[in-house]
């Protein structure tokens, strides 16, 4: 599809959602992907964790915040919502699971929509259709 990808970070509850986490990194991997995913997370708690976040999301031009069960409760899914709208990078809501029950995190503005995860709405957003 597009010649140029654009970068994305993800921001998602790393307790209950790395598998989402890989589904999305693997649909990065499509032909005709948008977008790419370098392994930005930060696996370690660390006292710089929230420096290293900040860098890595000024360097994405979208974040998409997967939304599971527990993310209401996920602190660093918080903590990047919040760096995403310091540095002015967007980020969107991404449903996890199609069965619902996918929870808001409370960082999110209240007229953050949660989009259904679906290949076609994904690239959509990652291109700023919103």
């Amino acid at each position: 599809m597009a010649d140029i990808k654009i970068p994305v970070f993800i921001s998602f509850d790393y307790d209950h959602d790395a598998s989402l986490n890989e589904f999305l990194v693997g649909q990065a991997k499509n032909p005709d992907s948008p977008f790419f995913i370098e392994d930005w997370s930060i696996k370690d708690p660390s006292p710089d964790w929230k420096d290293k976040a900040k860098s890595r999301i000024k360097r994405a031009d979208q974040v998409v915040v997967i939304c599971g069960k527990h993310t209401d409760a996920a602190t660093g899914v918080n903590v990047e919502i919040r760096l995403a709208r310091e540095v002015a990078t967007p980020y969107f809501l991404l449903a996890g699971y199609s069965d619902g029950g996918n929870k808001k995190p409370p960082a999110a503005l209240s007229t953050d929509k949660m989009y259904k995860w679906t290949w076609e709405n994904l690239k959509k957003l990652i291109s700023g259709e919103r």
